[in-house]
């Protein structure tokens, strides 16, 4: 069986290796191109960082993704850019040349990491053509790390490079388009099967037939098994080519995604209609992570500490789910029974996730708590959906992460918050009733204790958001 892609240009085939070895490697050790580098095999620090192009001529786009998350199947059929097919001969792409003359290079380890994000956010779309600012060009470079600490000279290489239009025929690597390459809806190797389905009823079939298989959507957490575990997958079933779970649609009231939508893909409606559920997204990783990473697979992971789960319950997402034996619809609330536990049965996967729109006197907020403000895992997570109306809660539905072995609804908040005034000391005695809803863990991210006040704290954070309150806290209300 053979593997087909574009490396820099030019279509390449790949045979008897076995699906497991990730992109990463199979670049710098089959290939020998060792621009990308291996910095903590696990998507935090951006060295391995490469471009997927797509698209035709004059409409291509052209992401970031980390190489050490991605195995070698994920480039069945894709366009692959290194730094090494960036440069013309002696010419330097615009980037190149920014880093070198602006003294951005620095020791040199991670620098083909942060050519590779800028070299994308050049030829982004919502980017080119004009001014770069300062908040864009910190959050492309949020996934690459520089040991050396100089990231102002990095920055100003970006502003210097990015605020130009990049030509369509720019460098030979990520110039004008070619016939894609051939993509297999099957590949095997070393007595591993990576299947690649590209329809809804292919799909439930493949997973009948294959029922401990593993499903892989971004794999931004199933491909660590390969970056850092070296574990050999029997059979992987990858969602990222079947058409229904790619769908994206935008009703009068509710928004619907399919199961392999991107973050990035998801962000422009979801920040639309729920502003503060995209700043949680973008805080969830970099744009290399987001640019892999799915709204289904999040979910389906079934983390306690996920991140939108809550926000999904909160916001009363309905998921529709998917088997050989025809679909099936259910509260997202209900999916989750109990650690790393779904109601997902025997042969069945998550098609699509569906969210209401916001209705007229609703307010949403959720908030992350985690050591880190960027690219961390979180302590707690709190999604907060609240309707007000003459001065008192009409109705609230609230739900947090890491308080329990699953994402969960507050019950009890909810009970004791609706109907009671509008005002900052209602809410805190309100929340006392969190006490009644979870019982959490102490872990190495955070005591029982802490967890149980940052989630009654928050909804002194929650009154403040939306009522702008500007005035000192009352410090007795939160003890």
């Amino acid at each position: 069986m053979t593997l087909e892609f574009h490396l820099n240009g030019r279509r390449h085939a790949v045979r008897d290796v076995p699906p497991n070895v990730t992109a990463l490697d199979y670049i710098r050790e089959h290939l020998r191109l060792t621009g990308a580098k291996e910095g903590c095999a696990e998507g935090d620090c951006g060295a391995c960082t490469v471009v997927l192009a797509a698209g035709p001529e004059g409409g291509r786009t052209f992401r970031a993704v980390n190489a050490c998350l991605l195995t070698l199947p994920h480039l069945n059929g894709a366009d692959v850019l290194t730094v090494e097919g960036l440069a013309d001969g002696d010419g330097l792409d615009p980037v190149q040349a920014a880093m070198a003359d602006g003294d951005g290079t620095q020791c040199g380890y991670c620098t083909p990491g942060f050519v590779m994000a800028l070299y994308a956010l050049r030829r982004g779309p919502e980017e080119i053509g004009g001014e770069i600012d300062p908040e864009t060009v910190h959050d492309a470079l949020a996934g690459n790390l520089c040991r050396c600490t100089g990231y102002r000279p990095i920055v100003d290489a970006a502003v210097k490079a990015c605020g130009e239009k990049a030509s369509e025929e720019a460098g030979p690597g990520g110039g004008s388009a070619h016939a894609p390459a051939r993509a297999t809806d099957r590949y095997e190797a070393g007595g591993q099967a990576f299947l690649s389905p590209t329809g809804l009823d292919e799909m439930a079939e493949a997973l009948a037939d294959n029922p401990d298989a593993y499903i892989l959507a971004g794999g931004t957490d199933l491909g660590l098994l390969a970056a850092k575990e070296r574990q050999k997958l029997p059979v992987v079933i990858h969602t990222g080519r079947v058409a229904e779970l790619l769908e994206i649609r935008d009703e009068p009231d509710h928004l619907e995604f399919g199961a392999a939508v991107t973050y990035t893909d998801a962000l422009p409606l979801i920040g639309r209609d729920y502003p503060s559920f995209a700043t949680l997204i973008k805080r969830i990783g970099s744009r290399q992570i987001r640019n892999m990473g799915t709204i289904g697979g999040n979910i389906g992971n079934a983390s306690p500490i996920g991140d939108t789960p809550p926000c999904l319950i909160a916001l009363d997402a309905v998921l529709s789910l998917h088997s050989r034996d025809g679909p099936r619809r259910m509260p997202i609330e209900d999916f989750f029974l109990d650690y790393r536990k779904t109601d997902l049965r025997p042969g069945e996967f998550i098609r699509s996730v569906r969210i209401p729109k916001p209705k007229a006197g609703e307010a949403f907020r959720t908030y992350k708590i985690s050591k880190r403000y960027d690219q961390d895992i979180s302590s707690v997570i709190g999604a907060y959906r609240i309707a007000v109306a003459d001065g008192a809660v009409r109705d609230a539905r609230i739900a947090y992460g890491g308080m329990a072995a699953t994402p969960k609804r507050a019950r009890a908040c909810e009970a004791a918050i609706t109907g009671s005034a509008w005002r900052e000391d209602a809410l805190m005695e309100a929340a006392r009733a969190v006490d009644e809803d979870f019982e959490p863990l102490s872990d190495h991210r955070a005591s029982a204790a802490y967890r149980s006040m940052v989630a009654r704290n928050l909804f002194a954070r929650l009154w403040r958001d939306i009522s702008g309150a500007d005035e000192p806290l009352d410090v007795a209300l939160i003890r």
